[in-house]
């Protein structure tokens, strides 16, 4: 092996993590809706946890991604210690997918089918397929497949390189010396944990040892000790994540760690114990890339096998290892740690969104009932909720502005954008509610009501933004179009009424009926609930306008007030359902 063969081995390896991480991305756009689903799902059934963490990790390629996701998870709250357990386990089984993979390129056959299956006989057409769908296509979904297609050109192309560069190596008498150190179990697992340590991925060290294994130097023998390393490697990239993270996130990320280590050792021991006593013949022999990748997937299923069973323990000595704390801890709802899936972390950041949302509605229905009754307790709750829609305001702008930086789908970017144009909107509203707070609190201080008319006309406009409310929230909870386009007609009406209140609000003050201070209050409260229209009827338009991919409010506005049968149809029908009385 000369420095040709070495600089071919550097480069292969470097195609080889590139089209990894390449194909991993595109697996994980082209399934982004998919991992939302499953998020949703999250359970404490041990069984569906093993699955979710095994059916992502098969997504995106990654074992330490999923449970770098995982300690994010915890540390926002939104997955208990439990079911993160059971979810490592899973993952662990589903990096074993990707080994499988890389081992087809072992394949030797003279039957023609057979060759077929060979990557050296189908990757050149498929990244055909890839450049076709990636470089001229616009759909989405088309590109990331192209993507997907040529991440893995480029990993196959990385192994076969990487593969005929050792491949001299058979005859170096220092390579075989140095390969005969890891029949040493201890060496083995010690030099396996290390090198996937360096490369951040177990996946990527299984495939280096799957390309050394064609210099027919690496035994079975040896091989299963830096399998078992490898898994314990893969562990360093949770560990890192888990710094300055509450304590709860630090005890999953140790969990990945003991689970692997005394999977190890328990398999460690157990196959030594027995070869020991029946002298196992294929100790000695050479291992290829298939037998690599058989015992990655056995020592993986192995391990699950016999740990499931003990996931309380694993739970007991990660709560030994960092004990409870007697104070609250806190949550970060917007973990950074999600962003390694920005699918995922976009979900995140719309749940915050949506709860920021209803806690603010709430704000406002118990804002309008302290205009008749006072309740010093809703009126504590609307300021809290007011202060906490601020945090999550200025939190949510931030992280939102760091995950547009990622590379998101086409139907992720449409939704980060009515994120991005609503959650000030939703601000805005907590805003008013605080202010018709402060009204009903002037009011009550003077102990003076509003007339048995302007309590009714405050009904019936307050009954209309209730629903306006409603309509808004449903149509960005689920990007609901069919309620978005019922929301600027209802707006328009609550325009409407609060004028035509106005109109009698000034009656009443020249018949002596209001007085001065009251009648400033009553203005107050019209001004803020046809502002709280107003921003319901802008988050209508963004999700409207950004489902078109175009964002022009004023032109949507115009079109549908001038052009739009629908509209003037919902128009109508507000309008008869919310009247004054004459």
């Amino acid at each position: 092996m000369d420095l040709f063969d070495v600089l071919s081995m550097i480069g292969g390896l470097a195609m080889f993590l590139y089209g990894m991480t390449v194909m991993g991305e595109g697996l994980e756009q082209s399934a982004g809706n998919k991992l939302k689903s499953i998020l949703e799902s999250l359970t404490s059934n041990p069984v569906k946890g093993f699955i979710m963490g095994l059916v992502v990790t098969a997504v995106i390629q990654s074992s330490s991604a999923t449970t770098v996701m995982v300690v994010g998870f915890v540390n926002s709250g939104i997955m208990t210690l439990r079911q993160a357990i059971n979810i490592i386990m899973g993952a662990n089984v589903g990096t074993t997918i990707t080994s499988w993979i890389l081992s087809l390129a072992g394949i030797e056959s003279g039957n023609i089918f057979i060759k077929l299956l060979k990557p050296s006989s189908f990757t050149p057409v498929l990244g055909l397929i890839g450049v076709v769908f990636y470089v001229f296509m616009k759909n989405s979904k088309r590109r990331d497949l192209g993507q997907i297609l040529l991440g893995f050109l480029v990993l196959m192309s990385g192994m076969d390189i990487m593969s005929g560069a050792v491949a001299g190596l058979k005859d170096v008498p220092e390579f075989t010396n140095i390969l005969l150190m890891f029949q040493n179990p201890v060496l083995g697992v010690l030099a396996g944990a290390l090198l996937t340590a360096a490369v951040q991925s177990s996946s990527a060290s299984v495939g280096i040892l799957q390309a050394l294994s064609v210099t027919g130097a690496i035994t079975f023998g040896s091989a299963i000790p830096i399998v078992m390393g490898q898994n314990i490697g893969t562990t360093v990239t949770a560990m890192i994540s888990s710094i300055g993270t509450n304590r709860n996130a630090r005890r999953a990320a140790l969990v990945h760690l003991y689970f692997n280590v005394v999977g190890t050792v328990i398999c460690l021991v157990g196959f030594t114990a027995i070869n020991a006593v029946f002298q196992f013949a294929f100790v000695d022999l050479p291992i290829d890339r298939t037998g690599i990748a058989i015992v990655h997937t056995a020592f993986n299923l192995i391990c699950t096998a016999v740990m499931l069973p003990l996931a309380g323990m694993l739970e007991k000595l990660a709560y030994m290892t960092v004990p409870k704390e007697h104070t609250p801890q806190e949550k970060s709802l917007l973990d950074e740690r999600l962003m390694v899936t920005p699918s995922v972390a976009l979900e995140q950041a719309k749940r915050v969104s949506v709860e920021m949302a209803k806690r603010t509605q709430e704000a406002y229905s118990k804002a309008m009932g302290l205009l008749t009754v006072w309740s010093e307790e809703d009126a504590e709750f609307i300021r809290k909720v007011e202060d906490e829609v601020d945090v999550f305001e200025d939190a949510l702008g931030t992280y939102l502005v760091k995950l547009s930086a990622k590379n998101l789908s086409a139907d992720d970017s449409v939704e980060l954008n009515v994120l991005l144009h609503t959650f000030s909107d939703i601000e805005r509203i907590s805003d008013h509610a605080k202010s018709i707070l402060m009204s009903a609190q002037n009011l009550h201080q003077n102990e003076k009501l509003f007339s048995a008319d302007a309590q009714h006309e405050l009904g019936v406009v307050s009954a209309a933004v209730v629903e306006v409310l409603n309509l808004a929230i449903e149509a960005f909870s689920h990007l609901d179009l069919a309620a978005a386009s019922r929301v600027e007609p209802l707006e328009q009406n609550v325009d409407r009424l609060c004028n035509k209140i106005r109109e009698r609000h000034i009656m009443r003050l020249r018949e002596g009926n209001c007085t001065q201070r009251q009648g400033m209050i009553f203005t107050d409260i019209l001004s803020d609930l046809s502002r709280i229209s107003d921003h319901c009827s802008n988050i209508a338009v963004s999700a409207i306008e950004n489902n078109k991919a175009t964002f022009d409010t004023h032109r949507y506005l115009n079109e549908i007030k001038t052009y739009d049968e629908d509209f003037r149809r919902y128009y109508e029908e507000y309008a008869a359902k919310y009247t004054l009385q004459s």
